[in-house]
């Protein structure tokens, strides 16, 4: 009797934690993302617009440390709200969450775990690097390679928000070419990536359950413990390489000549450029339309279309020691080979 009452209690508190990180997730993406993207929406469908690009002094400026720490500035007023709440859930994950259902549905490298992450990340509709701390997050809790990739990438390449301001911004040309690659980098590059795992032997996801020690620990304890790790681990990274890139901008976004704005080597450049730097969510967009209207090609254009809101040099370090080198190696190739294909469909179509 007193084993089944121990089960019995042990359910419930399994639900109430899983019940608080749910709230608690739908209460900070309502104030963080989805009430502000309604009316962002709105203003794009009226205005065609929205807003400055966060590019917008590379016209006129120069190379200087002051311009990098005014960009690390406008970024990080622009994400702040994101990337606490992206370390918050970060942190929660691992211990709010049941490590059993965790394991069960994103634990396997099968397509289907993959396939439920990818589809967990459209209502988060984060930055690459505000979406990281969760990824580190679910590996702690030892999801698989392909399932924490497709949250993590997920989040900004299939992000409803974004396709929305797009169609109204851009064109619906730029949507669905982007949805169709975000598509492809979600589940499949992610799913392909569990591939380069180093290859271990079968393993039952019960036994596992069974073998995963419990941590006895008070709740809070444990909850600040990971926060303390997340933060030190996510933050000096984080602003470091924001600003290092802030001050290179001038050098990975050339103005380029009539002749070569449309070229193969610029849907190059800019494909790399794209995959390296960092941005706030949907920052793509005027970015693109900034650019176009200084006389950018389509093509290059196009590249940035997937390779600005995919990764980052920042994400990259922050989730650096939750991948395997050569997972984050495939990924970054992937990111930038996808955006040339991007670049040359969109140097013909759009």
């Amino acid at each position: 009797m007193s084993t089944l009452t121990e089960e019995q209690s042990s359910r419930k508190r399994t639900f109430w934690f899983a019940f608080l990180f749910i709230l608690i997730a739908v209460i900070g993406l309502t104030y963080v993302k989805w009430w502000p993207y309604y009316h962002k929406a709105i203003l794009s469908f009226q205005t065609h617009s929205i807003g400055d690009s966060i590019l917008q002094d590379q016209i006129s400026a120069s190379f200087s440390w002051s311009a990098a720490v005014d960009y690390t500035i406008a970024y990080f007023q622009s994400v702040w709200k994101a990337a606490i709440l992206g370390i918050l859930l970060g942190s929660l994950v691992q211990v709010l969450l049941p490590s059993g259902w965790l394991l069960k549905v994103l634990g396997k490298t099968s397509f289907g775990s993959t396939a439920a992450a990818g589809l967990a990340s459209i209502p988060g509709m984060m930055c690459s690097c505000c979406a990281a701390p969760v990824a580190v997050g679910l590996r702690k809790k030892n999801a698989s390679v392909g399932a924490s990739l497709a949250f993590w990438i997920g989040n900004p390449t299939i992000n409803p928000a974004t396709l929305i301001f797009m169609t109204f911004v851009l064109s619906w040309k730029f949507t669905i070419l982007r949805l169709v690659i975000g598509l492809v980098l979600t589940f499949g590059v992610s799913f392909l990536a569990n591939r380069f795992v180093k290859d271990t032997k079968p393993v039952s996801i019960d036994q596992l359950i069974k073998d995963t020690e419990v941590d006895k620990r008070p709740f809070l304890k444990r909850w600040l413990t990971s926060l303390r790790s997340m933060v030190l681990y996510v933050v000096p990274a984080y602003v470091l390489s924001v600003l290092i890139l802030g001050a290179a901008r001038f050098w990975l976004f050339p103005q380029l000549s009539d002749s070569m704005s449309n070229s193969l080597f610029a849907i190059l450049i800019f494909a790399i450029a794209g995959m390296l730097f960092v941005i706030p969510t949907a920052a793509e967009i005027p970015i693109i339309q900034t650019l176009m209207a200084m006389g950018l090609g389509a093509g290059p254009a196009a590249a940035l279309l997937i390779t600005l809101p995919s990764i980052s040099l920042p994400s990259l370090l922050i989730v650096a020691k939750s991948f395997p080198r050569k997972v984050l190696i495939f990924v970054s190739i992937s990111v930038v080979v996808l955006g040339i294909i991007s670049g040359l469909i969109g140097k013909v179509v759009l």
